[in-house]
């Protein structure tokens, strides 16, 4: 039987009324609804919250019940996230004024590790790219998209909102809008221009027919491709060429920061390639990389 169900019956109302107001206000998905029903009903039902229920909880109740839930077997990421549960049913109660204060408002989230991007191995990317059938519009049109996807670190959103008049195959640069606007220009690579320029001067007519558009990567519909487009595309080459990991659009834009440092680039270039507006975001990159930096220490110091 779920927890929900062993609840008392206004205790379990209160819960369902929360949930039924984030679906109306946020919709968000059902797994995410259930994630939250489900925290919300586990302190309920735990010695922790007080018998009366969850309106009349104090700071030290919610306290004590991550407490009981810190430790071996739990790491700080799932006590942050059931944190976070608690702390958006209480800021909820407390804006339609069932409750007078949040008793979540001054406990701290849980420190947490980095979590580090998962990557691709250069081999991994090298059949990756391999893997579209060249022989047909499609095909031809993916491999030009993972070049360039590869060579510059795009993100998904600014792969698929680049226009034909953003790349410059003679000079090798695609100018990009990135988060908030910002605008950088970046090196695609001889390899990619040659796949972009094949793409453009033959596949992507094709696949507009009588259509006109300005997106440099369209479908055979006319029109732009999508970010769901791009995931599907992804994951269908991965399979093919045999690569076990799960493979989406970011881990290329990762696979390419990683490969550079691996490869001796400065940290700070590698910002402004990916179009970070802070190097901290960048510099968990190096935490990536650093097998290869570990080999290289190895490799050439008189100790090592």
């Amino acid at each position: 039987m779920a927890v929900i169900d062993a609840l008392d019956k206004p205790v379990a109302e209160t819960i369902a009324r929360f949930i039924d107001a984030l679906w109306a206000e946020r919709g968000l998905s059902k797994a995410t609804l259930d994630a939250y029903q489900a925290d919300l009903a586990r302190f309920a039902a735990s010695e922790q919250c007080p018998s009366n229920g969850l309106l009349a909880v104090a700071p030290g109740d919610i306290q004590a019940y991550l407490a009981a839930r810190t430790g071996p077997g739990n790491s700080p990421r799932s006590v942050a996230r059931l944190l976070s549960s608690l702390r958006q049913f209480y800021r909820h109660e407390r804006r339609a004024g069932r409750i007078t204060a949040d008793p979540t408002a001054l406990i701290d989230s849980p420190a947490q590790g980095q979590r580090l991007p998962k990557t691709l191995s250069e081999a991994d990317v090298e059949a990756l790219i391999r893997a579209p059938d060249t022989d047909t519009e499609l095909g031809l049109r993916d491999r030009a998209m993972l070049e360039l996807m590869y060579a510059a670190g795009l993100r998904v959103s600014e792969l698929v909102s680049a226009s034909l008049s953003q790349v410059n195959t003679r000079q090798g640069v695609i100018r990009v809008m990135g988060k908030g606007g910002r605008e950088r220009l970046v090196p695609i690579g001889e390899a990619a221009g040659a796949w972009i320029q094949r793409y453009v001067a033959g596949a992507r007519g094709l696949l507009l027919g009588a259509h006109v558009s300005d997106a440099l990567f369209v479908t055979g519909r006319g029109g732009a491709m999508t970010r769901q487009n791009v995931w599907h595309r992804i994951r269908g080459h991965a399979e093919r060429a045999g690569i076990a990991k799960a493979v989406s659009p970011h881990a290329l834009r990762h696979a390419f920061a990683t490969h550079l440092l691996n490869h001796g680039a400065d940290l700070r270039a590698v910002q402004i390639l990916l179009g970070h507006a802070d190097l901290s975001t960048t510099q968990i990159y190096t935490h990536v990389a650093r097998a290869r930096l570990k080999a290289l220490h190895g490799e050439h110091h008189p100790r090592g």
